[in-house]
């Protein structure tokens, strides 16, 4: 029985490999973040973002213990996992932070987003519009003779089918709110 060679330059996955193995993939992470509500905190985790070029896809937050005074923070995120890593140890180094959370990496979790939507449009268009806001579940939350404001709750995904549908109807603005996002389950 001969021994293994190895071509020059391959790698084998020896104990010897210590290297971790790193992808350059760029992931989509949902971070919940429990911090102080005081003045400035949302301005230090978001600066931590800008300051080193991370890009933010959404951004909701709000005050989520009124005694406690605190508030959470769900950012969506893109990077490499080593990039994801560092965002969350960054984010824990912050003083009025308490609790980073990745859902995206802690199990089943349930994201939703809240949009609004003005649709101009008379006659089919007008007819269209609301066919298609029954299929999407989506609200009138307020109408004119010429235009409607559409209410729709979801997954971004939907939120995106349902803007594309209404471009060629008349979509006139849009406003979302981004995404609020809890973990599945008992914990």
């Amino acid at each position: 029985m001969s021994p293994l060679k190895l071509k020059k330059g391959s790698s084998s996955h020896s104990a010897y490999n210590l290297r971790p193995n790193f992808s350059d993939v760029q992931e989509r992470h949902t971070l919940a973040i429990l911090v102080d509500n005081e003045a400035g905190v949302l301005a230090r985790v978001i600066g931590l973002f800008s300051g080193r070029g991370y890009n933010i896809e959404s951004l909701t937050v709000a005050e989520v213990d009124h005694q406690g005074h605190q508030s959470r923070i769900t950012v969506v995120t893109v990077g490499t996992p080593q990039v994801i890593e560092q965002i969350k140890a960054q984010l824990g180094r912050i003083v009025p932070v308490h609790e980073v959370h990745d859902l995206t990496v802690e199990g089943a979790a349930v994201e939703r987003e809240l949009a609004l939507f003005k649709v101009a449009g008379t006659g089919d268009k007008r007819i269209e519009a609301l066919r298609l806001a029954e299929i999407f579940r989506a609200n009138v939350v307020d109408s004119t003779l010429d235009s409607f404001v559409f209410e729709i709750t979801g997954d971004s995904r939907k939120i995106d089918a349902f803007a594309d549908l209404m471009r060629p109807i008349g979509l006139v603005e849009m406003a979302r709110t981004g995404i609020a996002a809890l973990s599945r389950g008992n914990a």
